[in-house]
């Protein structure tokens, strides 16, 4: 059960503990690396929090090639993790900035993508469609 735990979830969470918790700007500058070109990369908390998210994505992209009975509740509760979302950037005032959208538009594309992926693995495993021989 705790595989179908969706992993979105924590960048969520991360999320809210930092906006709620800390007050800390997503603006907070983590490190700076000097680039030949003589710019200097930022990188902020904001960049660290996508990055993270764009990771468990793939996490919850790799989950969706399973084809046991533990996937529809997966889909189930990534599904729910989406709409908690539409409604906090929709409802919560400090969820309304560009940050939460992007966490909120992956949580979309997991949502997509594991159906898409699920339906294509049932699609081949059970023949589903033309055969080719």
């Amino acid at each position: 059960m705790l595989l179908s735990l969706p992993y979105l979830i924590l960048s969520v969470i991360a999320y809210n503990a930092i906006v709620f918790m800390t007050g800390t700007s997503f603006e907070t500058i983590v490190f700076q690396v000097p680039m030949m070109s003589g710019a200097m990369w930022t990188f902020t908390l904001s960049d660290m929090l996508i990055t993270g998210t764009l990771f468990l994505l793939f996490i919850e992209i790799l989950k969706a090639t399973r084809t046991s009975g533990n996937s529809l509740v997966d889909h189930a509760l990534s599904t729910i993790v989406f709409i908690i979302c539409i409604i906090e950037f929709l409802v919560v005032p400090e969820a309304a900035t560009s940050l939460f959208f992007f966490i909120t538009l992956i949580t979309l594309i997991d949502v997509i993508a594991g159906f898409s992926v699920t339906i294509r693995a049932a699609r081949r495993d059970f023949a589903v469609g033309p055969q080719s021989f």
